[in-house]
C-alpha cells in the first residue's frame, strides 16, 4: 500500500473522492436556496445557475491542475502556500477553518430545527445540545478509527441523500407547467451576479473535499477525474431541481423559503412526501457534516505540520489507525462548541465570499506554479495557456465587488487582524 511522507495511507479511489466532494457540495443549501433564488430572479433563475456553473467549472479546472501537481493533504491551503508562501498559507488556513466550522455549526442547528418541525422535543435546549454532542463526537470517532471508515460513511450518506432528490425530480416532472418556466423578462448581469453570490453557497465544498488529497490513490490521475465527475453531477442535479421546483410551484415558490422542496413534494405526493423530503434534508445535512469532519481536520494537520499553525499536537498520527486523530478531535470539539453557542444563520454570504477569496488564490496559484516549472508525467494541465485561470480570477473579483459594505468590512477586518497576528508571531519567533 502506498504511503505518503505525511505517514498517511493512500486508500481513497475516484469513487470515494467524488462522493466526498458531492456530499459536501449537496449539503443544506440546495434544500432552501431554490425559493431564495426564485424570489430574486423568478423563472429567470436558470441564468444564476448557469453563471455559477461556468464559474465553478473554471475554478475546478484550476483545482484539477494544481491538485495534480501538489498532492499532499490540505487542499487549497497547501496549493496557495506552495505557490505564494507561508503568509498566504496562514491566511488561507485560518479563514478556511473558521468559515467551515461556522458553516458546520449552522448546518447542525438547521438539522435540529428541521427535525424539530416534526418532533417538537428537539426544540428543547438540552436535547439540542445532546444532538450536537452525538453528531460531532460520533463523526469524530468514526474518522479517528480510519479514513476508510470515514469514506464508507460518506459513500453511504451520499447515495442515501441523492435517492429522494432524484425520485422527486422523476415524479414531479409530470406536474411541471411550461407556463411557470416561461421567461418573461431578462435580468441584468448585475442582478444575476448579486443572486449568484448567494447561490454560490450551494456550489462550494469541493475545496473541503480535496483536503483528503494526501490519502488519494494515484493522485495525479484520480484528483482531476474526481473533480470533473462530481462537478458535472452536481450542476445537472441543481438545474433539474430548480426547474422542477419552479415548474411545479411557479410564482408561489418564493413563499416557501424554509422548505421549498418539501412544498414540491407535498404537492406531488401529499403530506407523506413532505415528511420524506424533510427527512431527506436532514440526512443531507448530516452527510455534509460527515464529509466536513472527514476532510477539514486535514487542513489543521497539514498547516500545523508546516508550522503555519504552531500547534504541534495537531501533527500527531494515531499509531494504530494512521489518522490525524488530535486534529480530528479538536475540529469536532470546535464544531460542537460553535453549534452550542449559536446558529450562525447569516453566514451564507460571508462564507461564500471567504471561499471565493480562496478560489481566487487557487486560480492565481496555477499561473504562479507554471512559471519556471515544466509539465511532468501524468500531470493534468488546462489547455489554452492562462486563459482559464485569468477568466476565473476576473469572474471571482467581479462577484466579490457585489458584496455589501458591511460584509466587505467584516472580511477585510478579519484579514487585517490575522495579518497582525502573523507578523507579530513571526517577529517573536525570530527574536527567540
Amino acid at each position: 500500500m502506498e504511503e505518503t511522507k505525511e505517514d498517511l495511507k493512500r486508500v481513497i479511489g475516484v469513487f470515494g473522492l467524488s462522493t466526498n466532494i458531492i456530499n459536501i457540495i449537496v449539503g443544506s443549501g440546495i434544500f432552501v436556496l431554490p425559493a431564495i433564488i426564485a424570489a430574486g430572479l423568478g423563472s429567470s433563475s436558470i441564468f444564476a445557475y448557469l453563471f455559477c456553473g461556468i464559474l465553478i467549472t473554471l475554478v475546478m479546472l484550476c483545482f484539477a491542475e494544481v491538485g495534480s501537481r501538489v498532492t499532499t493533504s490540505g487542499g487549497p491551503y497547501v496549493y496557495i502556500k506552495t505557490a505564494f508562501g507561508p503568509y498566504f498559507g496562514f491566511l488561507t488556513a485560518v479563514l478556511f477553518i473558521l468559515a467551515t466550522i461556522s458553516a458546520d455549526a449552522a448546518v447542525a442547528n438547521a438539522i435540529v430545527d428541521i427535525v424539530g418541525s416534526l418532533f417538537p422535543i428537539f426544540k428543547l435546549q438540552s436535547v439540542k445540545i445532546l444532538t450536537f454532542l452525538i453528531l460531532f463526537s460520533g463523526f469524530g470517532y468514526i474518522n479517528v478509527k480510519g479514513v476508510r471508515e470515514g469514506v464508507r460513511v460518506v459513500k453511504f450518506v451520499t447515495i442515501t441523500k441523492l435517492i429522494p432528490l432524484l425520485l422527486l425530480i422523476l415524479f414531479a416532472w409530470g406536474e411541471v407547467s411550461i407556463d411557470n418556466l416561461s421567461i418573461t423578462t431578462t435580468p441584468t448581469f448585475t442582478e444575476i451576479a448579486k443572486i449568484s453570490l448567494i447561490l454560490f453557497f450551494a456550489f462550494q465544498g469541493a475545496e473541503s473535499g480535496l483536503s483528503i488529497s494526501g490519502e488519494v490513490k494515484k493522485p495525479k490521475r484520480n484528483i482531476p477525474k474526481g473533480i470533473f465527475i462530481s462537478i458535472i453531477i452536481v450542476l445537472i442535479l441543481y438545474i433539474l431541481i430548480q426547474t422542477v421546483a419552479q415548474g411545479v410551484l411557479g410564482d408561489s415558490l418564493s413563499g416557501f423559503k424554509e422548505n421549498p422542496l418539501g412544498a414540491v413534494a407535498d404537492q406531488v405526493f401529499g403530506s407523506i412526501g413532505f415528511k420524506i423530503m424533510t427527512f431527506a434534508a436532514a440526512i443531507s445535512m448530516i452527510g455534509y457534516l460527515s464529509s466536513s469532519i472527514l476532510s477539514m481536520p486535514r487542513i489543521l494537520f497539514r498547516a500545523s505540520k508546516d508550522n503555519v499553525l504552531p500547534i504541534k499536537p495537531l501533527t500527531k498520527i494515531h499509531p494504530k489507525f494512521n489518522t490525524p486523530h488530535i486534529s480530528i478531535i479538536c475540529y469536532a470539539a470546535a464544531g460542537f462548541l460553535f453549534a452550542t453557542i449559536g446558529g450562525f444563520e447569516q453566514l451564507a454570504i460571508i462564507s461564500s465570499a471567504t471561499i471565493l477569496l480562496i478560489y481566487l488564490g487557487v486560480s492565481l496559484s496555477v499561473m504562479k506554479l507554471r512559471k519556471g516549472n515544466h509539465e511532468t508525467k501524468n500531470e493534468f494541465r488546462i489547455p489554452g495557456g492562462n486563459i482559464v485561470p485569468i477568466l476565473s480570477s476576473l469572474t471571482i473579483i467581479y462577484l466579490l465587488s457585489n458584496l455589501a459594505q458591511n460584509e466587505f468590512i467584516v472580511i477585510l477586518s478579519a484579514i487585517v487582524i490575522l495579518t497582525i497576528i502573523y507578523f507579530v508571531r513571526k517577529k517573536k519567533t525570530v527574536k527567540e
